[in-house]
């Protein structure tokens, strides 16, 4: 095989891989919130759930908003979903008004999580 003919199948390969991509997120894009949903966490969203509870129970906490939240009454081992879109960020800090050691969880990521020592949340573009 020349040069040039692996050079064509390969562009022509490469073509493919990126239309098959562009075409899983197009399909993958939420024609509404709902099409989203992580047990109760809407499309945009991140939640917290119950005090070792499970998912199915839903969230008890959701945050769509960027900004700040001090947290209240969140002890123990919690389920925590970062279902936000558009690569949002959610924070847990130890500290008040998101002071102190952040734990930043990426765009759906989920995670199982002592809130005991978090006092509160960042939302982030």
């Amino acid at each position: 095989m020349s040069v040039t003919s692996l050079r064509t199948k390969l562009a022509a390969l490469a073509a493919t891989g990126v239309m098959a991509l562009g075409t899983g997120v197009l399909a993958a894009s939420p024609a509404t919130a709902s099409d989203q949903t992580f047990y109760g966490c809407l499309s945009g969203d991140a939640c917290i759930y119950g005090a070792g509870a499970a998912l199915a129970t839903g969230p008890t906490n959701s945050y769509r908003r960027a900004g700040t939240y001090n947290l209240s009454g969140q002890n123990n081992w919690h389920y925590v979903k970062n279902n936000q879109t558009g690569g949002w960020k959610f924070r847990l800090c130890t500290g008040w008004n998101g002071t102190g050691t952040c734990y930043t969880m990426a765009q759906d990521e989920l995670w199982w999580v002592d809130l005991t020592p978090i006092n509160s949340v960042v939302v982030t573009p």
